[in-house]
């Protein structure tokens, strides 16, 4: 729950305030690991003429789609096609703006609870510690509907300005957790969501201890991936498309085949090491982009064709329809578990804070890109902060 551990600061200073990101949610079902939730079998009976390319997809690797809408997650769970649904803070930002009855009555509710568990008054400045409250609440509120849509977990974002400090990130994540079981959803459908610093990665290895799991995203490099890995964290989720972005930036290329493309490449590695090694943390990529570039048709799912048989994935609903409008016949598998880890070339040497760091100073990539997205969701955190202030 919200307690009021630290001074309070008042309405006048949020311009200065450096700590608050709206938790962000993220559903799925594990591929290959064990759970309790039963999956609602799909009919086989269809000819591979009458199957699309999304159905294909869905029987080699678990589909998520990356939405925040309520309806939209209902309408493809239930095809049996789409299990899990994946948001992040825009989503979130966005259900605070909504004006949806829905989405009032969780911020409402949200704002209710931070006053009820702080203390905060009606009428006065907004204190830090209230904002921070509401917008876990408001994260949990959503994640809490997308629980009775999915059969998998939710996983939901902790403040992501609290990226570069293990401990607090640790105390937001219990409280998050707290928050979900006071709500009666229990900790085994949540995934609790840390950026991939070495602080975040870091926070995972306490958590997942302590029976929390953990989803370590904004992953742009094998060096993050290797880390959460040997932190034991749950899943990872690989960026290939924003790994695109960077390589084409360097190298001046508009276009790649997709299994050349730099971020599929990325991901592949990734995957290949967990399965050479036994490592159970789940690969889950998000975000995509044309490898061959988006003049050419059909290219707005090379990635996820190139990426096709691995753990997780998650898509949005533009791409899923892109993948409806396919035959069976584009999809074949791309990653398999023994074929990849016999394929890697990979030492597995545990990393130190020293050597990580060291070998973090040459990956242009995965600091650049890092730095972008928690900027982008830094700019997401503000929004809604000025949306919440108003509802006080």
């Amino acid at each position: 729950t919200c307690t009021m551990k630290f001074p309070l600061l008042l309405l006048t200073t949020l311009a200065t305030l450096t700590t608050l990101h709206p938790a962000s949610i993220a559903a799925f079902t594990p591929h290959s690991h064990s759970t309790n939730i039963k999956m609602s079998p799909r009919s086989t009976s269809s000819t591979s003429l009458q199957i699309s390319a999304l159905e294909s997809l869905a029987d080699l690797t678990t589909l998520s789609i990356d939405s925040g809408d309520i309806d939209t997650v209902s309408r493809y769970a239930k095809t049996g096609l789409i299990t899990d649904a994946t948001t992040n803070p825009l989503f979130v930002s966005q259900a605070g703006a909504n004006g949806d009855a829905r989405y009032e009555a969780m911020v409402a509710e949200a704002v209710s609870y931070a006053k009820r568990t702080t203390c905060a008054e009606d009428g006065c400045p907004v204190p830090e510690e209230t904002l921070n409250c509401a917008v876990d609440r408001l994260a949990v509120n959503l994640g809490k509907e997308l629980v009775g849509l999915v059969p998998g977990r939710v996983s939901t974002e902790v403040d992501i300005r609290l990226s570069y400090d293990t401990q607090a990130s640790v105390e937001r994540a219990r409280s998050i957790i707290a928050m979900y079981e006071e709500l009666g959803v229990s900790k085994d459908r949540i995934l609790i969501k840390l950026a991939g610093t070495w602080e975040g990665v870091q926070a995972a290895k306490i958590l997942e201890a302590e029976g929390i799991q953990c989803n370590i995203t904004l992953v742009f490099s094998f060096l993050q991936a290797a880390a959460a890995a040997q932190a034991k964290a749950y899943l990872i989720s690989p960026f290939p498309g924003r790994i695109l972005d960077w390589h084409k930036k360097q190298s001046g290329q508009t276009s790649y085949t997709p299994d050349a493309d730099p971020g599929v490449l990325s991901v592949k590695r990734m995957y290949a090491y967990f399965r050479k090694y036994g490592y159970d943390t789940i690969c889950m990529p998000a975000s995509w982009r044309p490898s061959r570039g988006a003049d050419v048709d059909g290219s707005d799912v090379d990635e996820i064709l190139a990426l096709a048989g691995v753990d997780e994935m998650t898509i949005p609903p533009s791409l899923l329809d892109s993948l409806s409008a396919l035959e069976s016949t584009d999809v074949v598998q791309k990653c398999s578990a023994e074929s990849d880890a016999a394929a890697c070339n990979d030492p597995d040497f545990t990393f130190t804070e020293e050597s990580y760091a060291s070998y973090w100073e040459a990956d242009g990539c995965g600091q650049e890109k890092l730095k972008e997205g928690i900027d982008a969701f830094t700019t997401e955190t503000e929004n809604l902060i000025k949306i919440l202030i108003e509802k006080f």
